[in-house]
């Protein structure tokens, strides 16, 4: 935090910073190294000199004593990172997280430093996919480093924010906090809100029939699982802050937005777990309807077969009905001269009434047996 016991700069010195702002300012684009976006030393919330690198931010934080610099970086090199480590000694663990990155949301206090990692979230609605970024902050006693893995959050708007509020600002390192905290709780708002878009589409495609969606649920669950690990345990970071107020005699109007932040933040949580319940009720309900689906054409294809075998029983009775006379027939009809019962008076008679016996008692049988 600042200390208003420290006596004002020097009218000379002023000048020399607000000169060495504005050159810096003008050829910044032209000078700055790569993987620093932007670096401000601030004075009671007032900036005093933007450095165009590490080496001058660090000598202009060293001619005021009771200034703070704010160093922001994006995707740094290992050797910018080191080179803070050793100028704001920063603990070695949390430098090589800065490092590598790939970690979840946390809070670490080692001694006067403080070390908050965050993720910041983007929806991205034509392709249903959730975007993270990873962010660092160290804050220390007269200094705050933001390293970004990623594209955003966009910090430069919280700076000028913070800017334009210089009683807030002048409040420390923690008033950084806060308010990068609260840009990437609202980040995650049009997440929350293009998840919800979507969610709908897939209950309607659900109840609409569409075989694709099971693929959409698994998907978007995904995502929302994703955003879950996110936001949930940010929970924790907000908790450990509100239990150091006291600690750390945080000042009032901080306090007052931390918590706003945090019943934010508990919105955007619950929401989010609502979300994926609701996903794998309505995977539940399109398993259903799917597999109702399924038997309704199992039914339909049984039917169709028992159709197709009580057709094939008629045929088959039939056939067998009309084979016995031509059997009968076949056999008499063969010129043997040598064949019993040739030259019989009734031998015609007799095979006609063979051809319907045989005909009538395979009718009977095959009509007991429902073929026919």
């Amino acid at each position: 935090m600042a200390d208003n016991r420290f006596p004002a700069p020097s009218e000379g010195f002023g000048r020399r910073l607000d000169k060495h702002t504005t050159d810096a300012r003008g050829a910044e684009s032209e000078r700055r190294p790569a993987g620093l976006v932007d670096s401000g030393v601030y004075v009671d919330g007032i900036r005093r000199a933007s450095p165009v690198s590490l080496a001058d931010t660090f000598h202009c934080l060293q001619e005021l004593d009771r200034g703070m610099a704010w160093i922001g970086l994006c995707r740094p090199s290992p050797e910018q990172i080191v080179s803070l480590a050793a100028e704001f000694q920063l603990p070695a663990l949390a430098v090589e997280d800065a490092i590598n990155a790939h970690q979840r949301p946390k809070l670490e206090r080692y001694g006067d430093t403080l070390f908050v990692v965050l993720r910041a979230a983007r929806y991205f609605d034509a392709r249903e996919e959730v975007e993270f970024a990873e962010l660092h902050l160290f804050l220390g006693p007269g200094f705050v480093i933001t390293v970004r893995h990623g594209g955003t959050p966009d910090l430069a708007g919280v700076r000028r924010r913070l800017e334009a509020e210089p009683t807030v600002l002048a409040l420390g390192p923690e008033a950084v906090l806060y308010a990068v905290l609260d840009r990437v709780v609202d980040g995650y708002a049009p997440v929350v809100v293009g998840l919800e878009n979507d969610i709908d589409e897939i209950e309607t495609e659900v109840f609409g029939g569409d075989p694709n969606a099971s693929r959409r649920i698994y998907e978007l669950s995904r995502e929302v699982i994703q955003f879950q690990r996110a936001a949930r345990p940010l929970l924790k970071v907000v908790d450990a802050l509100t239990a150091g107020f006291d600690r750390y005699g945080t000042d009032e109007e901080l306090r007052r937005r931390l918590r706003d932040v945090a019943d934010h933040l508990t919105q955007v949580v619950e929401r989010v777990d609502g979300f994926r319940h609701l996903l794998q009720n309505i995977l539940t309900v399109n398993a259903t309807l799917v597999s109702q689906a399924q038997n309704e054409e199992m039914r339909s294809l049984t039917a169709a077969s028992f159709e197709q075998n009580e057709e094939i029983k008629r045929v088959s009775a039939w056939a067998a009905i009309l084979f016995a006379p031509t059997l009968i027939g076949t056999v008499y009809g063969m010129n043997f001269v040598h064949m019993p019962e040739l030259g019989w008076r009734y031998g015609y008679l007799f095979a006609v009434a063979l051809m319907l016996a045989v005909c009538g008692a395979l009718y009977l049988l095959f009509k007991r047996r429902g073929w026919l």
